[in-house]
């Protein structure tokens, strides 16, 4: 290949990460915008009680959730990328991954009504996580694994925005008193939905993916390439939906209603960064296949800017969280601005253990560690925020938070560091 030839390969994939990293930002921007339109409005219709409830039940749902990604979201995205210039093998990936992801929401639901029959805490609600369970529904028929592994993130946009927006619009004029809650929460879980069967001709016009009925020996593969990533992403369900769900069987549905008010603007702070770390994991991925330096440099830049704007936005946060509280929750919810201050560095942690862990931990074959790490977390967070939530109720679940992720955080960096690459520079060490 020649030097012109390779530079005007370069460029066009420099355009396409910058498109795809644009095209992840306005759906962020639309995650980010949204709740800041909605929440105000949730909160203060359905009250600090009813919106427990629906926090709650969404925590619920969240295990389910993680059930049918099975990790998909990374190692078929993965694969995908890996594969994309194949078109049949892109076939048999997709339709594996589709038909499992199937046969798991079967599965959940199953379980879900099981549950939700036999605890009578759940049974007097159970229209609200039938509600709630169309997030598990739209997580199926949503492939974003897949735009993600062919670089078309622009498909994600327009689909994406498009529910988001009919959802809000549906919000403001169906939702208006406390006895709406179990609307609130359908139509909050339904955008993905919307989403999904609106994305079905737009995968079908691609022309890259042909649906077939995959094989047994086709899924249990497609089972084992997501095992890793179905623990890791399993146990990370024990340090996030599962501290709302803990504070929930403990406290008081307004308490639950205060720390999941906080959580959310946390969570929109976090949301910021996300576009950055979906669309440079399948370029990492594509990148390490060729040259395993290249990608150590890559990783080593994005960590630098990922870092700065995370700590940048985290301290925004912490400073301002009186006003925002004040402005976007109102009087009721003062109560969230301590909760807010202490997991105000979270976003910040996370983007340091996502670079760490997903972009390089995984990219280079490090899942075990990564799974370990992940898995021994998430039972610690489990015991930490059962004796905090017990002892300070919504101060304690924020706590764990904190301390979870912070331990993971430092884990992974260390484990980075004893099999050879600096934090920092990625560089490899020589005896």
């Amino acid at each position: 290949m020649t030097r012109s030839r390779l530079r005007e390969k370069l460029e066009g994939v420099n355009r396409r990460l910058i498109g795809n990293v644009t095209s992840l930002s306005i759906v962020q921007a639309a995650n980010y915008l949204v709740p800041l339109i909605t929440l105000p409005y949730l909160v203060r219709v359905l009250g600090p009680q009813k919106f427990g409830l629906v926090a709650f039940a969404q925590a619920f749902t969240q295990y389910f959730v993680v059930l049918t990604e099975y990790g998909f979201n990374l190692s078929a995205t993965r694969q995908i990328a890996i594969h994309k210039e194949d078109s049949q093998r892109v076939s048999v990936i997709f339709s594996s991954v589709i038909v499992t992801k199937a046969l798991l929401m079967f599965v959940s639901f199953l379980l879900m009504v099981t549950i939700v029959l036999a605890v009578p805490q759940f049974r007097s609600n159970w229209p609200l996580y039938l509600a709630s369970f169309l997030v598990v529904v739209g997580n199926v028929l949503f492939p974003v694994w897949f735009f993600q592994g062919i670089e078309r993130m622009k498909y994600i946009t327009g689909l994406h925005v498009s529910a988001r927006i009919f959802v809000t619009v549906a919000l403001f004029a169906l939702v208006r008193q406390e006895s709406d809650y179990v609307l609130a929460a359908g139509l909050q879980a339904g955008s993905l939905v919307l989403a999904g069967v609106l994305g079905i001709p737009v995968i079908r016009s691609l022309g890259i993916v042909h649906m077939r009925l995959p094989t047994v020996r086709e899924i249990l593969a497609a089972l084992r390439e997501g095992r890793h990533v179905f623990v890791a992403t399993a146990a990370i369900s024990l340090y996030t939906a599962s501290n709302t769900f803990i504070l929930g069987l403990i406290a008081t549905p307004t308490v639950v209603g205060y720390f999941s008010a906080a959580e959310k603007l946390v969570k929109a702070a976090q949301q910021l960064l996300n576009p950055i770390s979906q669309s440079v994991y399948p370029h990492i991925s594509a990148l390490a296949a060729q040259s395993r330096e290249a990608a150590l440099e890559f990783i080593r830049r994005t960590l630098r800017w990922v870092g700065a704007g995370a700590f940048l936005t985290s301290s925004a946060l912490f400073v301002l969280a009186g006003p925002l509280v004040t402005l976007l929750l109102g009087d009721q919810y003062t109560s969230s601005v301590m909760l807010v201050r202490l997991m105000a560095f979270v976003p910040w942690v996370i983007a340091l253990s996502n670079v760490f862990g997903i972009q390089t931990m995984l990219t280079f074959g490090l899942n075990r560690a990564f799974s370990t790490i992940i898995v021994l977390a998430g039972l610690f967070n489990v015991f930490l925020s059962v004796t905090l939530a017990y002892l300070l109720e919504a101060r304690g679940a924020a706590i764990s938070v904190l301390v979870t992720e912070t331990l993971i955080a430092l884990s992974m960096g260390l484990v980075l560091y004893s099999r050879g690459y600096n934090l920092f520079k990625f560089e490899k060490r020589t005896a």
